[in-house]
């Protein structure tokens, strides 16, 4: 017996539900975007804080105004941690990586178990 769809009006439910629910694929490739989007956003607001531009932030770093655009880009795959660290230097700051659990999963090693 087919278990039936639970009925909603919430558009992120429904989008939820048609193009993630029961697609490991699909969400990983949204875990991984919101991840980039997370990198991106921060390299923004620590550069936007300091109240410089992006020009200004690749001079203290010692790369071009392009490759600081495109860390800030929510698409943008790249980001090296040489390169988060140069900017973090530059801006006086450290960079701090957590390992936190993927949502909803608890995923045991299968050479550990």
């Amino acid at each position: 017996m087919k278990k039936a769809k639970k009925v909603t009006t919430d558009a992120l439910e429904i989008m939820d539900q048609e193009f993630y629910a029961g697609k490991p694929d699909r969400q990983a490739q949204l875990e991984q975007a919101k991840a980039d989007d997370v990198v991106a956003r921060k390299l923004y607001d620590l550069r936007t804080k300091a109240g410089l531009t992006q020009k200004q932030l690749a001079k203290l770093v010692g790369t071009t105004h392009s490759v600081i655009s495109r860390l800030e880009d929510a698409d943008y795959e790249g980001h090296s941690m040489a390169m988060l660290n140069r900017i973090a230097a530059a801006m006086d700051k450290r960079v701090e990586i957590r390992f936190v659990p993927v949502r909803g999963g608890t995923h045991s090693h299968p050479a550990l178990v």
